[in-house]
């Protein structure tokens, strides 16, 4: 099965440095195969005959005893990534000012993020609820820092359990799963 593993918070602003070259061998090292990258923020892709959670249980303590801080993680098989994909909501693809994808870790509680985005007024803003992800949508980048995402979202708990992607990120990790 061929899977997209998303690391959160590496390589950012010169914090938590991890060498996409050394991690896709030590992801070799493991037994997955076909081991790839995209860009250096931690976006690779591997196959593998082991189970999901055979995959899930390798990766964790890979990245626990090969690093000094916490990576959460999410891994996602490619048919899970692009059925996601192709059942997003029509203003997915529309004019929009900006786009993101908050994938859920392996291990989120969901419920708060459900129970958060259930109780929040969102201003300018939209948003959807897939099963691998959140899909959030900004209309208007004049009024950025009045929305929801931008005033309340990094104050919650779970924020530090999801990755977040852009959502052209999202779709060239798309186009690359589905060569």
């Amino acid at each position: 099965m061929r899977y997209i593993l998303l690391l959160r918070g590496i390589n950012v602003g010169g914090k938590n440095k991890v060498s996409m070259s050394d991690l896709k061998v030590l992801l070799s090292e493991l037994g997955f195969e076909d081991v790839d990258s995209y860009i250096n923020s931690g976006n690779l892709f591997f196959s593998s005959v082991e189970s999901y959670e055979s995959c899930i249980s390798k990766i964790k303590h890979l990245l626990e005893t090969n690093f000094d801080f916490s990576i959460p993680f999410t891994l996602i098989s490619k048919e899970e990534y692009l059925k996601e994909k192709e059942s997003l909501p029509k203003w997915w693809y529309q004019e929009i000012a900006r786009r993101d994808v908050l994938f859920f870790s392996y291990d989120l509680d969901r419920s708060k993020i459900f129970d958060f985005i259930d109780k929040s007024t969102f201003y300018n803003e939209i948003v959807y609820i897939g099963k691998n992800a959140v899909f959030w949508g900004k209309y208007d980048e004049s009024e950025y820092m009045k929305t929801t995402y931008h005033k309340k979202l990094i104050k919650q708990e779970f924020y530090k359990q999801v990755t977040i992607r852009n959502g052209n990120t999202f779709e060239k990790i798309a186009e690359i799963l589905e060569k």
